[in-house]
C-alpha cells in the first residue's frame, strides 16, 4: 500500500520526490517510501533516456524533463524527472511535492545552487533556475493547472504553503 501511495503522488506529474533516486540527500533503507520513490524515478529516467524523452503509461502525453541539481548539503549531482510547461524559451517547473506541507529536496538544491542542467528529449543544456515572484508565480501556476489539473489539488493540499514555481532559463 505504501508503494501505491507513493506511485500515485509521483505519477500525478512527477513533482514529488521524497528522495530522488541515486541522488538522494541521505541513504534510504530498503522498502521505505524513499526507496520506493527512488526506484520509481529511476525507472522513469531510464525510460526517458531510452526513448528520446518519451515515457509510456500515464505520462505518454506529458511534457517531462530531467532536472540535474547539485545537492545543497552534499554537493553531489541529483536528477529528478519533472513535468514542465514551456513559456516561450523558458521552461517552468512546479515544486508541489504532491501537495505536501514542505518543499521537495530538489527545490532546496536549486535555491542553494541555481546553476542546473536540463534534459528535454535528447537535448541537454545548462540553465539558470529562478524562483518566480508574484504576480508571475501565480500566473505561471495557473497555466500549469490548465494543462495539468492535478496541480489544483496540490495547491489545496499544500495550503497554507505557497507552492514555488521555478523558471529554467537556458544559458548561452
Amino acid at each position: 500500500m505504501k508503494l501505491m501511495k507513493i506511485a500515485q503522488v509521483c505519477v500525478c506529474c512527477l513533482v514529488l520526490v521524497w528522495s530522488s533516486g541515486a541522488w538522494a540527500e541521505e541513504p534510504a533503507a530498503k522498502d521505505t517510501p524513499a526507496s520506493a520513490a527512488k526506484s520509481w524515478n529511476a525507472k522513469i529516467i531510464e525510460e526517458f533516456r531510452a526513448n528520446a524523452g518519451k515515457v509510456s503509461g500515464m505520462f505518454a502525453n506529458s511534457n517531462l524533463l530531467l532536472l540535474h541539481t547539485t545537492g545543497a548539503k552534499s554537493g553531489l549531482s541529483r536528477i529528478v524527472p519533472l513535468a514542465y510547461l514551456a513559456d516561450g524559451e523558458r521552461l517552468i517547473v512546479i515544486a508541489s511535492k504532491g501537495g505536501a506541507p514542505s518543499n521537495p529536496k530538489w527545490y532546496h538544491n536549486l535555491v542553494a545552487n541555481p546553476d542546473v542542467r536540463v534534459e528535454v528529449g535528447t537535448e541537454q543544456f545548462a540553465a539558470q533556475a529562478t524562483v518566480a515572484q508574484e504576480p508571475e508565480r501565480t500566473t505561471l501556476y495557473e497555466q500549469m493547472e490548465a494543462v495539468s489539473p492535478g496541480f489544483a489539488t496540490y495547491k489545496q493540499k499544500a495550503a497554507p504553503r505557497i507552492i514555488p514555481v521555478i523558471i529554467l532559463t537556458r544559458k548561452p
